[in-house]
């Protein structure tokens, strides 16, 4: 069972079978297989080392990109299955604790359109906040290169 763009999609028809996850021993760098994009590379860890986790993530999807070629598309950028990771396909979040805007929704959500982020519950999209803790990601991942 997927949520329903997925199963509109036909997306989720074999759940769960040629799926899977590998990750490494200190779960800080993770691969998930055909679940909803046909790969998705994670790298993340507690604390504010933003250089550590990003080098590692380079370092993988290089690593991966020389045995299994990813697509692409000359306007469209990294081709995926959810159409909201097109181009970059980078999703860059971190989890905090935003006690003053989780107070007012409404300037959560203004903050976050000026600086074209993305707002989302501790556990991932439709999710509510835990303990004031949220998702925050940029928004646009298309027209941008990785740096932007």
């Amino acid at each position: 069972e997927g949520d329903r763009f997925l199963q509109a999609a036909n997306a989720c028809r074999f759940w769960p079978s040629g799926r899977g996850i590998y990750h490494n021993e200190n779960k800080t760098f993770l691969v998930w297989c055909n679940e909803e994009d046909h790969l998705r590379i994670i790298s993340m860890q507690m604390g504010g080392n933003l250089g550590e986790v990003y080098r590692r993530l380079v370092t993988a999807v290089n690593d991966i990109e020389k045995r299994l070629p990813f697509s692409h598309h000359d306007r469209l950028g990294f081709l995926t299955f959810c159409p909201t990771n097109l181009g970059t396909t980078v999703r860059a979040s971190v989890h905090i604790k935003v006690p003053k805007l989780a107070a007012n929704k409404t300037k959560l959500e203004e903050v976050a359109s000026k600086y074209n982020l993305q707002v989302r519950g501790t556990r991932g999209e439709h999710t509510e906040a835990e303990g004031g803790i949220y998702d925050i990601s940029n928004k646009r991942r298309m027209g941008l290169t990785e740096f932007e």
